[in-house]
């Protein structure tokens, strides 16, 4: 558990980097949509390479997905978008806190409710009380 732990850790890195670095794209380019379409372009490269190297015959699959599980691509759209808009004016701190907030009041749901068929887990008192204070804590790094 300890590995995927800190493969979240990275990815959790990431999402501020790659909110400054595609920000401070589209500012240079001109074009905030010309910079997430850049950014797309490299994802879909690299999870390609990945695909192919790990399993391509997953990609058939595809076609026989409940259509409401590829949404997940407009929220990445959506994320990318609205911050590579955002960011330069807003500041990366301040965009990235609401998304924390976001991601952290999303995630109790879907745990709570088992929604899109992830393990159950109750919002009880004591896992609340902990997203509050993590709410807390976040807002507290974002005051001068």
């Amino acid at each position: 558990m300890s590995q995927y732990a800190l493969i979240m850790l990275a990815a959790g890195i990431g999402i501020p980097t790659l909110a400054a670095l595609n920000a401070a794209l589209g500012k240079y380019m001109g074009s905030p949509a010309a910079a997430a379409t850049i950014l797309f372009t490299v994802a879909l490269a690299t999870a390609a390479i990945v695909t192919l190297t790990t399993g391509p015959q997953a990609v058939s699959r595809v076609a026989g997905a409940p259509k409401h599980l590829l949404l997940g691509g407009v929220l990445v759209a959506f994320y990318v978008l609205s911050v590579t808009y955002i960011a330069p004016t807003f500041g990366v701190g301040n965009a990235v806190f609401f998304v924390l907030i976001g991601q952290l009041i999303s995630a109790a749901a879907i745990d709570h409710f088992g929604l899109f068929g992830a393990q159950i887990s109750p919002l009880t008192f004591t896992r609340a009380t902990g997203l509050a204070i993590m709410g807390i804590g976040v807002w507290v790094t974002q005051q001068a």
